[in-house]
């Protein structure tokens, strides 16, 4: 009985140019559900970690959909990519919306897996009739935008596709993975568009389909759906109107914005001139919506002339806003939008992008780097050339740019110095733009996530701001964002919950529109005919978590790793909604690993696996 997959995952060994489908168990599927969720199943029963160089032949490479994608279901289209990551040699995992993953269901897919490499430049052609490993020469080299424009003059208008800019090609570890061309949506985080370049996969290309995911109960299912639509619509009317770009200014005030490589303690002025109302004023066209969304929070934005004219495209999101603005303190909005659009243009990560370039400002401001080293940049503060410069640097994988391409950690290794204290990492992984010294949750968010600083794993940072928690998770009001008492087990429960939405495939967003986990339940249920409850699903999401914890244990990563950088515990901002306040890291944590039944070396006990029937 088909119910909510279309049974079938391309399964691609590129060395061999063999092509052929596997599907998962049932069992597995009720326990892991899909995305990221499978993916860690996958990857720790047929990887070794431990072995895979992340850049290597044998680093396997998973892109997932999930059993909500391609339904009714409010911004089910996204997917979800996981493989070792080359920035943080952890788990790594990125997910994006758009409009790509709908269409790889509807040619009859769950996803693919993609092993070992080819030896020359390909493109993968995924269509209900045919599958096959294609030629990209006439690709390498360009970036997506123009990559677009051949596959559409190629395959027609009906194509869309997954796949690497010049960063990608260049192997650079904060590369993304770009889908749906123009649009610009980003899997951003962990360098999984390096993986793909490392394949010598240039794109992912999917002709739509006509095929629906099958469904045990749509009529209830659509429904259910509808008792939602009025509060979708009227709760998230400022996340429609402003986007994400409309917190820039409210996180300002809070604290929670990072300014100067996160030294700064408040920047009223440099924030108002690059938020949400103020890009409506300026450079927004239009919005714009990834499938089955019913919000529509994306930017579309045009600068028509001057040194950052832009054609019409994606506009920055808040972390874009927010690292390669605030954190840089540039506070140009067309500037940044140029920036972003590079950034799409090579595919790169824009939240390590920013962070990279903040890193090197601070660097030269200190004197450990000069002008000599950045290849004549002045990477002086507020310097929004130099931000461009060295975002193609970046991409180009050339210069100094080669050296921040790496990221923010090994910058700091091989800058050296006192640089390793205002490296801000977890993991590898550059840290988003929410200050956990404003609020507590992203503490253990950062700490703790698996795939390194991540602001989406727990994400209750938006519940310490005001807005109610999701309906079934135990919280009937927003959390103080400085308790320490009860935010490990608040952080749990959020975790888990998140972790449902990465194996669902469906945007987080949703949230802020009134969807709790009973929703998820009954949405899940009418699509599968499980018999999930509110419990079992939130169980599934400790289950996937942990999972993806066992697979960091086996490379070595423990407590010692779950840290945040110097200057988010040691150094209290100065000004500002969140001055002088300093995170407990260490009561945190202790309050975590308890609850979560992990050892103190940060290892899932044996009586948290058998609760979780864990069998690895």
């Amino acid at each position: 009985m088909k119910n909510g997959y279309m049974e079938k995952i391309l399964d691609i060994d590129l060395a061999g140019g063999k092509i052929e489908t596997i599907d998962f168990p049932e069992a597995v599927k009720k326990q892991y559900i899909g995305g990221s969720g499978l993916a860690a199943w996958y990857l720790n029963k047929e990887t070794d970690p431990s072995t895979i160089d992340p850049l290597g032949p044998e680093n396997t490479f998973v892109l997932l959909t999930g059993p909500a994608c391609g339904t009714p279901v409010y911004s089910s289209s996204r997917y979800e990519a996981c493989a070792k990551a080359p920035l943080t040699g952890v788990w790594g995992e990125a997910n994006s919306g758009g409009k790509v993953a709908q269409d790889l269901q509807s040619t009859g897919y769950d996803g693919l897996i993609i092993r070992n490499a080819s030896d020359k430049p390909v493109r993968i052609f995924i269509s209900e009739d045919k599958v096959e490993i294609a030629d990209a020469a006439q690709l390498t080299g360009k970036d997506t935008y123009d990559m677009e424009h051949v596959l559409k003059s190629e395959y027609g208008d009906k194509v869309n596709f997954v796949g690497v800019g010049p960063a990608g090609e260049k192997m650079v570890p904060i590369a993304a993975l770009m889908n749906d061309g123009v649009d610009g949506r980003a899997a951003g985080r962990g360098g999984l568009g390096a993986v793909l370049g490392s394949k010598n996969v240039k794109a992912i290309v999917v002709a739509k389909g006509g095929l629906s995911t099958p469904v045990i109960d749509m009529e209830a299912l659509k429904a259910s759906i509808r008792e939602h639509s009025q509060n979708m619509k009227v709760l998230t009317e400022g996340l429609r109107e402003f986007g994400t770009a409309g917190v820039v200014t409210p996180n300002e005030e809070s604290g929670d914005l990072p300014i100067k490589n996160w030294t700064q303690g408040s920047w009223p002025e440099g924030a108002r001139k690059i938020d949400g109302p103020t890009m409506n004023r300026t450079i927004l066209t239009r919005r714009y919506h990834c499938g089955r969304c019913a919000i529509g929070c994306g930017r579309i934005v045009k600068v028509d002339d001057g040194p950052y004219a832009i054609t019409e495209g994606p506009g920055p999101e808040y972390e874009t806003l927010a690292l390669i603005g605030a954190n840089c303190l540039i506070d140009n909005l067309e500037a940044i939008a140029k920036a972003n659009e590079l950034c799409n243009r090579y595919g790169l990560d824009t939240i390590a992008v920013g962070a990279a370039v903040a890193f090197a400002m601070e660097a030269y401001d200190r004197g450990l780097i000069t002008i000599g080293d950045t290849d004549g940049v002045d990477l002086t503060w507020g310097n929004a050339d130099a931000m461009l410069e060295m975002i193609k640097a970046i991409g180009e994988n050339r210069g100094f740019g080669q050296l921040l391409g790496q990221g923010v950690r090994k910058a700091a290794e091989i800058i050296g110095g006192n640089s390793v204290e205002f490296a801000c990492h977890v993991k590898g992984m550059e840290v988003p733009a929410h200050d956990p010294r404003a609020r507590f949750s992203n503490v253990i968010g950062y700490s703790t996530c698996n795939r390194g600083a991540c602001h989406l794993s727990v994400f209750g940072m938006d519940f310490e701001s005001g807005i109610k928690p999701p309906d079934g998770i135990g919280y009937d009001e927003s959390q103080d964002p400085y308790a320490v008492d009860g935010k490990a087990q608040f952080s749990i429960v959020m975790q888990d919950l998140m972790s449902v939405f990465d194996a669902l495939t469906v945007c987080k967003f949703i949230v802020f529109g009134g969807v709790g986990v009973p929703s998820l339940v009954e949405w899940l249920n009418c699509i599968t005919g499980w018999d999930y409850d509110v419990h079992s699903l939130l169980k599934t999401g400790s289950r996937i978590f942990t999972l993806k914890r066992l697979y960091n244990n086996r490379l070595g990563i423990s407590r010692k790793d779950d840290a945040l950088p110097p200057r988010l515990t040691n150094v209290a901002r100065d000004a500002g909604g969140s001055m002088k306040r300093i995170p407990p890291q260490g009561q945190l944590l202790n309050d975590y690993y308890r609850l979560r039944k992990w050892t103190e070396f940060g290892e899932p006990s044996p009586e948290l696996l058998r609760e979780l029937e864990i069998d690895f």
